[in-house]
């Protein structure tokens, strides 16, 4: 077996998970219940969306994928990105009950602003452009030089995730969704940019990432080959990841739809 870094905790994403896990369990049981007006318990499917979610942080910030995106291999880098980008923003804004999304994301004085930033073109072109830039050799050294300079970049990066992720899963009206046509329409787009820094990763014959040196032959793999992983992870984990997607809100839409017809025909004699 490849040897594993040493076992470390992370300290600031041991501080987000929790501050996370036990804020929306606080919110849930200590706040809803002391509104003013009587507000929708969160459901199972939620509870168990945002905790994946946080889940899915700790997973891909903590030990050991972390401590391998940053030491030994540019794959576990590229798993760490797609995860913090494609998996763990759809996992929160599912999570969020109507209520606590109203009061957070729906705020009079959040959703006015937000509201500019949550759309298709901006979210299309800021989570874009951030994945074409946080893969720059430049951009990678800088992010291993210290761990504030990994968690900065990463912070910005999420969130540019979720301003992606909010035309598709908005879980307050106060920041409209795309229709189910949009949304198919809006999320194949996105497969398309990143297949230029992918087909970099994947087709160049020398290393791009000095920073990593021969770390990567610890796990009887040359920097080249480690960087063609990178770029297959990239091209084909992401797309087919939101291909899947694609294809459960349009099979939800045609479920919909014949549950309209069913009703309609029952209505109408």
């Amino acid at each position: 077996m490849p040897p594993l870094p040493p076992f470390s905790v992370h300290g600031d994403v041991l501080a987000l998970v929790v501050v996370l896990a036990v804020g929306w369990w606080w919110a849930e049981t200590r706040i809803r219940p002391l509104l003013t007006r009587p507000a929708e318990a969160a459901t199972p499917a939620q509870r168990r969306s945002w905790y994946a979610g946080v889940l899915m942080i700790l997973v891909a910030a903590g030990w050991p994928v972390h401590d391998l995106a940053e030491e030994t291999l540019f794959a576990f880098h590229m798993t760490e990105h797609l995860l913090l980008g494609y998996v763990v923003p759809p996992l929160l804004l599912i999570g969020l009950p109507r209520w606590m999304a109203d009061r957070t994301l729906g705020h009079p004085r959040v959703a006015p602003t937000l509201r500019h930033f949550a759309t298709p073109v901006v979210g299309f072109c800021t989570f874009n452009i951030a994945i074409v830039a946080i893969h720059w050799p430049a951009a990678v050294a800088f992010q291993n030089t210290t761990e504030w300079a990994h968690f900065l970049i990463h912070t910005a990066f999420f969130v540019t995730a979720i301003l992606l992720w909010l035309p598709v899963y908005s879980p307050t009206p106060a920041i409209p969704r795309l229709g189910r046509p949009g949304q198919m329409l809006y999320l194949f787009f996105n497969t398309l940019i990143p297949i230029v820094p992918a087909s970099l990763l994947t087709f160049s014959n020398y290393q791009l990432y000095p920073v990593y040196g021969d770390a990567s032959l610890s796990w009887g793999l040359t920097a080249v080959e480690d960087q063609t992983i990178a770029g297959i992870i990239m091209k084909i984990g992401g797309a087919f990841y939101l291909l899947g997607i694609i294809a459960k809100i349009w099979f939800n839409w045609i479920g919909e739809e014949r549950r309209f017809d069913d009703l309609e025909r029952q209505l109408v004699p």
